[in-house]
């Protein structure tokens, strides 16, 4: 303990690291699964379908020639998955789980960045102090490390904005041109992983400008252009022959599409910031933040335009702010440290200062284990091993009759690009015979997976009317971490999956293949 003791005093940075590497790595080995829908099937789904040659979300007109216009997605983070996954199927690495382990490992080191860096801003402004509370937090704050393995562009943006704030801010006003240059180009390769980040670099721009730093803010573009123009605009030039098609459909979709997902409040995102830094140490983050905007606008304005865009927007997601958190907390606590060394209240009251911290980690401690060891949405994935591990395997219907729509399942864990078939209330199981007369015989369903414990006995006797020898074959369970917040909130669609067999072809798809081989 002594040891340690002296470590935290003297090199604090090698202990924080330490801590933000041991619970990345439990993430990386314990948090399989997938935590939203477009961390898997926009990033995952896309990279390992265009390894097999298909085109899972139909983005690519050289593969599927129906394709005639953008989507509005950056090819550039899952073409880097898409370049992975092909290095680790030429070194023999074939099994999904075992490659999304590297994934994870490799997202688990790149956000390490964070944790350096904000460590590095912290102490160069305030102080061993500030920079040991930083580090803490961007280590240890209970969703850091799962959230650091997940394929979520608004986290895998966040080092390159980090390091182009470290970058200038080092030198204090000092800076050479080439690296104001190379800044606009972390800039621009943060724009290429995320576009909305164009508001953060906007904001990068408008301090020179506020500064009077004319050559600094044009030269910061010309990186931020430059960097674009490479990442961007000539994939767009080779897939679509024109230049910056993928981000001028990006912005059409959300100009057209602000409100299709929901919208919340515009303090919506200060509510979600105060409870996930647990008052009131939520409270001694934002007094700091906004006490220190004039005296550290480089680390204030750039993310604060970011986050006032997120909060005037319609559709807001958790997820969407997630690059602001990491500078919301280096900026707090640099602003906090230093007004609590000036505090006379605070400075005579140790005992209470100390007891916030114990409260703000006891509270943190417990979801830090429970979600770094998480499995996300494991019935789903499990429910595709299951299935991919059968030799007779066809096809497979998900059975999911009680709601309007069906929960995609990731095939990317099945390893078969195949046209599923589905039912809903809409969908229903009396269309399944008009379907499969479309679907050859090496095509048809032999497995179903039915989603959700309600009315399950019904919904398998109604499966039945077209498949009469239906028969059981495992039950697949969701993960605790599914569990629980399907209790917190029941629009996490967290459930169990029940598989069964399907012994014959479909009394119609029989008589049809039937029919063909005469």
């Amino acid at each position: 303990m002594p040891a340690l003791r002296k470590l935290w005093d003297e090199k604090p940075l090698i202990l924080i690291l330490f801590s933000a590497a041991f619970f990345r790595l439990l993430a990386v080995f314990f948090s399989k699964g997938y935590g939203m829908h477009d961390d898997h099937f926009l990033v995952i789904e896309a990279a390992q379908s265009w390894v097999d040659g298909q085109d899972y979300n139909d983005w690519l007109p050289t593969i599927t020639k129906t394709v005639t216009e953008p989507t509005g997605h950056s090819l550039l983070y899952p073409g880097a998955h898409y370049l992975l996954f092909h290095f680790l199927q030429f070194l023999g690495i074939h099994d999904p789980q075992g490659k999304m382990i590297v994934v994870r490992f490799l997202h688990a080191a790149w956000s390490m960045l964070v944790v350096y860096f904000g460590f590095r801003i912290a102490e160069k402004s305030a102080g061993l102090k500030a920079a040991r509370m930083t580090g803490l937090l961007l280590a240890v704050l209970f969703f850091m490390p799962m959230m650091s393995v997940r394929n979520l562009v608004e986290f895998v943006c966040i080092p390159p904005l980090m390091y182009a704030t470290w970058l200038i801010w080092k030198q204090q006003g000092n800076v050479k041109s080439k690296y104001v240059f190379f800044t606009g180009m972390l800039l621009g390769l943060a724009c290429s992983i995320r576009f909305q980040t164009i508001f953060f670099s906007a904001g990068f721009g408008l301090v020179f400008l506020l500064q009077k730093k004319i050559k600094e803010a044009i030269l910061v573009a010309a990186g931020f252009f430059a960097c674009l123009f490479l990442l961007q605009a000539i994939t767009d030039m080779i897939v679509w022959h024109k230049p910056f098609m993928e981000l001028t459909q990006y912005i059409r979709y959300n100009l057209d599409n602000a409100e299709t997902y929901g919208t919340q409040k515009w303090y919506n995102y200060i509510l979600l910031v105060s409870g996930i830094l647990v008052p009131p140490f939520s409270v001694f983050m934002f007094w700091g933040y906004l006490r220190s905007w004039r005296k550290y606008l480089l680390l204030f304005l750039p993310a604060f335009v970011f986050f006032v865009f997120h909060s005037s927007f319609p559709n807001k997601q958790e997820r969407f702010i997630l690059p602001f958190i990491p500078f919301f907390i280096t900026l707090g606590c640099i602003g906090w440290e230093e007004f609590r060394s000036k505090s006379t209240f605070w400075n005579s009251h140790h005992s209470l200062y100390r007891s916030c911290w114990i409260f703000f980690f006891s509270i943190n401690t417990i979801p830090l284990f429970f979600i770094s060891c998480a499995y996300s949405h494991r019935n789903r994935v499990e429910s595709m091993v299951y299935l991919s591990g059968k030799k007779d395997f066809r096809n497979f219907i998900v059975e999911e009759s009680m709601s309007e729509d069906y929960t995609m399942p990731p095939q990317y864990y099945l390893g078969h690009w195949v046209k599923h078939l589905y039912v809903t209330k809409i969908i229903t199981g009396d269309s399944l015979v008009e379907r499969l007369e479309h679907f050859p015989e090496s095509l048809q369903p032999n497995y179903v997976v039915f989603n959700r414990p309600e009315n399950i006995g019904q919904r398998i006797l109604n499966m039945k009317k077209y498949y009469p020898s239906l028969t059981y074959e495992t039950t697949i369970e969701p993960g605790l971490v599914d569990v629980v917040m399907h209790r917190l909130n029941k629009h996490n669609a967290n459930f169990t999956s029940y598989i069964y067999r399907v012994n014959e072809l479909h009394p119609v798809a029989a008589a049809r293949q039937d029919s063909l081989s005469q």
